[in-house]
């Protein structure tokens, strides 16, 4: 049988394999709870990770074959939501309660805090600024439980952590989004991918070896471009713009 390759829709192929692509961070997302359910916290990262990857680049690639107009039966913002909403926020919680981040008491409470005020996130209309940026703490508990891996820190300053992220929830602070905010995005790229490097060597880097001058170095970096982005948030939410 003969096959026509001119009749075939590259495009809706194109658009079908970049859905296939947002949905691998689903299958990282289940593999790093099975590293969490091994007690393999490293690995779970790493798993993330990926998936964190997969979440930067699906966007410029679904914009770029506009799957809207080739696939129009599926949503891939509702797609990328409900990837997100468990790489983002289910599995950081289980982390918090599987590798007791808090201490006995809150275990509970905290992870079920989260789901509850990061629903409300997900659902904001206005989560996203025109500029790109979002508007209050974009429920990215993943990086914050890094830190709080990375960082090695006690189980109420966590909880210091997490309470102060869900203030800031409904707080209108604007927080970076490196790839598509256009004020600075190849430096911001720079950076992003610089910090990117710095924390999967310091996740996989053992404490024992934290202190080990390269090691320290790398921490530098790793808290330098923290601080950049950090700045970045702060200066653009402080500056007087137009009623968005």
């Amino acid at each position: 049988m003969n096959i026509n390759f001119n009749n075939i829709n590259k495009k809706k192929i194109a658009a079908w394999a970049v859905h296939g692509f947002t949905s691998l961070g689903a299958v990282f997302g289940f593999l790093a709870i099975i590293a969490i359910l091994n007690n393999d916290a490293v690995g779970a990262f790493l798993w993330l990770g990926l998936a964190l990857l997969v979440d930067g680049i699906d966007g410029t690639l679904a914009r770029e074959i506009n799957v809207s107009k080739q696939t129009p039966n599926i949503d891939g913002i509702i797609l990328d939501s409900v990837i997100d909403y468990l790489n983002y926020v289910i599995i950081p919680s289980l982390m918090i309660y599987w590798f007791q981040m808090v201490p006995i008491g809150f275990e509970l409470i905290m992870p079920s805090a989260i789901f509850l005020v990061s629903l409300y996130t997900f659902a904001n209309l206005k989560m996203k600024t025109e500029d790109y940026y979002f508007r209050g703490f974009p429920a990215v508990w993943n990086i914050v439980v890094l830190y709080f891996f990375i960082l090695g820190t006690s189980g109420y300053i966590n909880i210091a952590v997490i309470t102060v992220c869900i203030i800031l929830t409904f707080v209108p602070i604007k927080f970076i989004h490196p790839l598509r905010v256009k004020e600075l995005r190849n430096l911001n790229i720079c950076f992003i991918i610089l910090w990117s490097a710095t924390t999967v060597k310091l996740v996989i880097t053992p404490s024992s070896k934290l202190f080990m001058i390269d090691s320290v170095i790398i921490f530098i970096l790793w808290i330098l471009t923290s601080i950049y982005f950090a700045i970045i948030c702060w200066g653009r939410s402080i500056k007087k713009n137009k009623i968005e």
